[in-house]
């Protein structure tokens, strides 16, 4: 398994990965919110927040990150590759990149939401903690920061 950045000749293997998980991703329901996301993912690219993990050259799991609000924007492991700790690797790598003295927060859904569990569970073993509640794409959210 190899963890780095990703570069713009990945674009298409990252979008492929996408689209298995968009399910679970509030704001990906439509060709245009796939487009526009494609467009943002190019923009993080050019920015190094964005980070790959690849088996024998395939994209099973991606990240966007934030550097300048300390924040992680989207996470997803391809599903036949969970439970093998490529989420808690890219975190970590992202971690490097960091303002160390600031916490880290990122957002997924609300308690109860089933869509949420995984990702939960994930932050919470990582010693991210609840945070505020609020809404993204018109889904209620809440915040999981990690204090450093």
């Amino acid at each position: 398994m190899e963890i780095g950045f990703g570069r713009e000749c990945d674009i298409d293997n990252w979008m492929q990965l996408v689209n298995k998980v968009k399910e679970n991703f509030p704001g990906l329901e439509t060709k245009e919110a796939l487009d526009e996301h494609r467009n943002t993912v190019l923009d993080f690219m050019s920015k190094q927040g964005a980070i790959c993990a690849k088996d024998k050259g395939e994209i099973v799991g991606i990240l966007l990150f934030a550097k300048e609000e300390n924040m992680l924007c989207f996470l997803a492991v391809d599903g036949e590759y969970r439970r093998q700790h490529i989420g808690e690797q890219m975190v970590s790598y992202m971690l490097t990149y960091m303002d160390a003295k600031k916490e880290v927060v990122v957002t997924t859904y609300r308690e109860g939401v089933p869509e949420g569990t995984a990702a939960r569970a994930f932050y919470k073993r990582l010693g991210f903690a609840e945070g505020r509640l609020t809404e993204e794409f018109g889904s209620p959210v809440q915040e999981f920061v990690l204090k450093r």
